[in-house]
């Protein structure tokens, strides 16, 4: 008794929590004013009824069996310290697990699997520009034993309490224990993967459209036509720089997952039922198939990127030639000009009493002859 009263001491919060969105799921005075979501007792798939404080719900599985679940959204080290002390999770876990920022990954600690999971959240947007936040990041950690699994939450999104209220649907799953939970919250991840990938898929074709139809308004840089490949948005090279870092991000969450997921499928654990590992290869199917769409979302925007560059380089070039062309007309005026500044006394034409429009006629049409030849090659 006098282990449960301390463990109560332990998970009473340091802070108040009641103006969090993420509050109990149901009015339970124990964990009302904790980092506790939700804390839960299941045996036979079923979920027992009652509010219970963790060391009750400890408590009550030690003495009667099943598992219980204990959801937490951003502990602090106080209020985390006696619930890892009452199932001897690892320091090191820990520690990752209050801190947050790790990247994906499945470790083992004695009897303890721990495991990371990047949750990933599509940001909706009215335009895509280039400070725009595609993807949102946040975490879920879990501690899963023989008994017992515990998930850590960090970020605004990847709420698990629609998950729990359909594993509480379906009996037959969740009376596999802990391991049928873990599987759940990683098809749920992945899911989310898969949801997000097609959003950012639709901000690329968007991108792709604006940059390659920038560079058809015209005929072409060595047509007649004013528009071609000079007309491409300078907007565009920072909208894509932006998409491909929000790309990375998404990366950054995928890939790392792999190899966990493949851990969880083909390599047989103690701490995962082996009905339950057979879903988890479905998960790590999905998975790498996001990962391939992923990396391929940055050899694309790569290309995007190099097409938007050579049309800037392009325009570059049509403005060079058109600067180019203008000084070469110029430059008649510019050279008769100078010609006759020179105040010889006896020049052509100099005495002459129709010398200055002969020479303003000449001049007129030696222009319009060079401005004639660039234009039918393009140049202006």
């Amino acid at each position: 008794m006098s282990m449960i009263r301390d463990l109560r001491a332990a998970v009473r919060p340091a802070r108040r929590r009641d103006d969090s969105p993420y509050r109990t799921e149901s009015p339970a005075p124990a964990c009302a004013n904790s980092a506790v979501v939700d804390c839960g007792v299941y045996r036979d798939g079923h979920r027992m009824p009652g509010h219970l404080s963790p060391a009750e719900a400890i408590a009550g599985v030690r003495d009667e069996g099943g598992f219980v679940w204990i959801g937490l959204h951003e502990p602090t080290e106080a209020e985390f310290a006696g619930i890892a002390q009452e199932f001897g999770l690892h320091p090191l876990a820990v520690e990752d697990a209050v801190h947050a920022h790790q990247r994906p990954k499945l470790e083992r600690y004695d009897d303890t699997l721990f495991t990371v999971f990047k949750t990933v959240h599509y940001v909706e947007h009215a335009e895509l520009t280039s400070t725009s936040e595609v993807v949102e990041t946040g975490e879920v950690m879990c501690f899963t034993g023989p008994n017992f699994i515990v998930t850590v939450r960090h970020g605004g999104q990847g709420s698990l309490r629609a998950l729990r209220h359909r594993l509480q649907e379906d009996q037959e799953r969740l009376a596999k224990g802990p391991s049928a939970v873990l599987h759940a919250i990683a098809d749920q991840v992945v899911d989310g993967y898969m949801a997000v990938a097609g959003a950012v898929q639709d901000d690329i074709d968007e991108v792709e459209i604006d940059v390659f139809s920038s560079g058809t308004n015209g005929k072409g840089a060595g047509g007649k036509g004013a528009g071609g490949p000079g007309t491409a948005k300078g907007g565009d090279a920072g909208r894509i720089y932006q998409l491909k870092r929000e790309v990375l991000e998404f990366k950054r969450a995928v890939s790392p997952l792999l190899r966990p997921m493949q851990l969880l499928s083909e390599r047989p654990m103690r701490l995962v039922d082996a009905d339950i590992q057979k879903y988890f290869r479905d998960v790590a199917d999905h998975l790498a198939r996001v990962n391939e769409q992923v990396l391929s979302f940055d050899d694309l925007l790569n290309s995007i990127l190099q097409a938007n560059l050579a049309q800037a380089a392009v325009a570059q070039n049509e403005d060079m030639r058109k600067i180019t062309a203008w000084a070469a007309i110029f430059a008649v005026p510019t050279m008769i000009a100078g010609i006759y500044g020179m105040n010889f006394q006896y020049m052509p034409e100099l005495h002459w009493k129709y010398g200055y429009p002969a020479m303003m006629l000449v001049t007129v049409s030696i222009c319009l002859g060079i401005h004639r030849g660039f234009k039918r090659n393009g140049w202006l």
